[in-house]
């Protein structure tokens, strides 16, 4: 495993994660006003923008995983 890429992708997840989940985050008790086409529009932006990053971080995760492990010092 490769250990340096595994922190890097954890911490553009935790990033994406501050980032962007309270915008895609379902509002409790919510639906109650029906959104403008601008709003759902807006949300389908964020939604997308969300989805792309987490793939991504998740195929940098998953290389890391099953990537060989770096030597001590960073050459290789």
């Amino acid at each position: 495993m490769d250990a340096q890429r595994f922190k890097d992708a954890w911490e553009r997840l935790e990033l994406l994660d501050s980032r962007l989940t309270h915008h895609v985050r379902p509002r409790p008790g919510g639906g109650l006003m029906r959104p403008s086409t601008e709003q759902l529009e807006v949300g389908l932006r964020d939604l997308a923008a969300y989805t792309v990053e987490l793939k991504e971080v998740l195929r940098d995760l998953f290389q890391a995983i099953g990537g060989p492990a770096k030597p001590p010092g960073g050459a290789g």
